[in-house]
C-alpha cells in the first residue's frame, strides 16, 4: 500500500437522501489512517478518520450507509472491546479487522462476533477495496429493513385498539363471520374494520397483511401492551 500523505479529509455533509457511504477508519498510524483515506477517496466515498476507539465512540454517526475499518490493536480500548460495545447498537455496522500481525485466536473471537474481514497489513487495495463495498451493501440491506420496520411500527400504531384485535384475528385465519362470533361485533362491523386495518397498513392482500404481522412479531404484542 501507497503511504501516501493526505490533507483535508473534511467534507461537507449532504442531506440524507443523497449523502455519500462513510467508511470510518480507526488506526494509530497515522500513515495508515492518511493511505486509507486516499484510498476511500478514490473510490467516492466519504472517509473519517480517527486515532483511538475512543474518539471514534465521541463523533456523532448519522444513518447513512457505512461500515468501519478498524485496526486491532489500539491504545486504551483497543478492536475487540470497540466492536463489544458496537454490538449493542440498533442498526449493525460491518467491521473489517486490520492487524500488523497473525494473531490466529483473536481472528477467530472477532469473526465469531459478527465481523465481516479480517485482513493483515501490508493490506492489498484490491482486498480491501471489495470487503468495504460488500460492508456498504450490508449496511444499505440493514438501513433499509430498518426503515420498513419504522414504517410497519408506525402504520400499526395508527390502528385503533379494536382494529389490532381485527388485525390478529384475521391473521390467525379467521373469516369475518368468525371474528365478528370472536369480538361479539357484526359482520358488517368487522368488513369496516378489516378495511382500514388494510388502508392504514397499506396492504394490498391478505397474504401482504399475514406477512406484515409475522415480520413485526414481538413489537407487535409490545405496542399492543403499551
Amino acid at each position: 500500500m501507497n503511504l501516501t500523505r493526505t490533507t483535508g479529509h473534511q467534507m461537507r455533509a449532504l442531506p440524507m437522501s443523497t449523502a455519500m457511504p462513510v467508511v470510518f477508519i480507526v488506526d494509530d498510524d497515522i500513515s495508515v489512517r492518511e493511505s486509507l483515506e486516499l484510498l476511500v477517496k478514490n473510490e467516492n466515498w466519504k472517509p473519517e478518520t480517527f486515532a483511538s476507539a475512543q474518539e471514534f465512540l465521541g463523533h456523532p454517526r448519522k444513518p447513512v450507509p457505512s461500515c468501519l475499518v478498524l485496526d486491532l490493536s489500539l491504545p486504551g480500548l483497543n478492536g475487540l472491546e470497540l466492536q463489544k460495545q458496537l454490538a449493542v447498537e440498533p442498526i449493525d455496522m460491518p467491521i473489517i479487522f486490520i492487524s500488523g500481525y497473525g494473531d490466529v485466536p483473536k481472528t477467530v473471537q472477532a469473526m465469531k462476533a459478527g465481523a465481516l474481514e479480517f485482513l493483515t497489513k501490508p493490506l492489498d487495495n484490491d482486498t480491501l477495496i471489495s470487503a468495504i463495498r460488500n460492508a456498504l451493501q450490508r449496511s444499505r440491506l440493514a438501513l433499509a429493513q430498518d426503515a420498513e420496520m419504522r414504517e410497519l411500527r408506525d402504520s400499526y400504531s395508527s390502528l385503533t385498539p379494536r382494529e389490532q384485535q381485527v388485525m390478529a384475528l384475521v391473521v390467525s385465519g379467521l373469516l369475518n363471520k368468525q371474528v365478528g362470533g370472536e369480538l361479539g361485533i357484526s359482520e358488517i362491523t368487522v368488513k369496516a374494520h378489516r378495511g382500514q386495518v388494510m388502508q392504514k397498513m397499506k396492504a394490498n392482500s391478505l397474504a401482504d397483511l399475514v406477512k406484515m404481522a409475522a415480520k413485526l412479531g414481538p413489537a407487535r404484542r409490545a405496542i399492543h401492551v403499551a
